[in-house]
């Protein structure tokens, strides 16, 4: 078997997120079409994480175990004759064979972008949140450094989640302002990321630039003393999954 590690991006428009799930179209269930019918027999993905119906993805990874070797420069193209449009694999490696594409994984980077026009563009509106009403950019920007560092985020994970260990550590909460394309991008980039949890996030940073909630209110919501405070969680369509982050001297691209 041939340890192999794959990256892609999909627009998740048309889809209910990667992993499989009955009766729903998922970027998992196309991709292991696709191998079934390159490898001529079943062939089982581990995604490196979960994105959400409708989240995107620019830097998705998987890993699989090959029953054969086809050259990785090959493989790509292979697989993009197979699948739709909306996925595309971009680079393929083989690994050593423990590897796995979640369980190896340092971190992630996500981004979240809101339209900031007066009127909805209507060429990014399946990738960005239209959101015209004022904001104070310098309020969003000191909310989010209250992120950064290492909390127990139970408060910023959707409801009935079966996860225990809710603590993680944001290295980067970024918002980034282009004005010429009246768009705003907030990059998160941390050890990992609870369900909804960036989601969540980017609701309670545009609360805090509308003015509805105060810093102190923010810091109550991440110590826990305040659960209430979180949120709301903003629609799915404006987050995209912009990179899987490995050991440099483990991953070779």
């Amino acid at each position: 078997m041939f340890n192999t590690l794959i990256r892609i991006s999909y627009d998740g428009s048309n889809y209910s997120g990667f992993q499989t799930q009955a009766n729903a179209s998922t970027v998992q269930e196309a991709l292991e079409r696709a191998l079934k019918v390159i490898y001529k027999q079943p062939v089982r993905v581990a995604g490196a994480g979960r994105t959400d119906s409708g989240v995107h993805a620019r830097g998705q990874t998987a890993s699989f175990q090959a029953p054969f070797h086809i050259a990785a420069d090959n493989l790509p193209h292979a697989l993009n004759a197979l699948l739709p449009a909306d996925i595309v694999v971009t680079t393929a490696e083989y690994m050593p064979e423990n590897f796995h594409a979640r369980f190896d994984a340092l971190g992630k980077l996500y981004s979240y972008t809101i339209d900031r026009a007066p009127y909805p563009q209507v060429l990014k509106r399946l990738y960005s949140w239209h959101l015209p009403d004022p904001l104070n950019l310098e309020l969003i920007c000191q909310a989010a450094q209250l992120f950064t560092g290492t909390h127990d985020f139970r408060s910023f994970q959707t409801a009935g989640s079966s996860i225990v260990e809710t603590t993680r550590t944001l290295h980067r909460v970024e918002p980034v302002e282009l004005h010429a394309d009246n768009m705003l991008t907030i990059y998160f980039e941390g050890s990992g990321f609870l369900y909804r949890m960036v989601r969540l996030i980017t609701g309670t940073l545009i609360r805090a630039g509308k003015g509805s909630i105060t810093l102190p209110e923010i810091q109550e919501a991440i110590e826990g003393s305040n659960p209430a405070a979180a949120g709301p969680t903003v629609p799915p369509h404006g987050l995209c999954l912009e990179k899987v982050i490995y050991d440099q001297e483990v991953l070779g691209f």
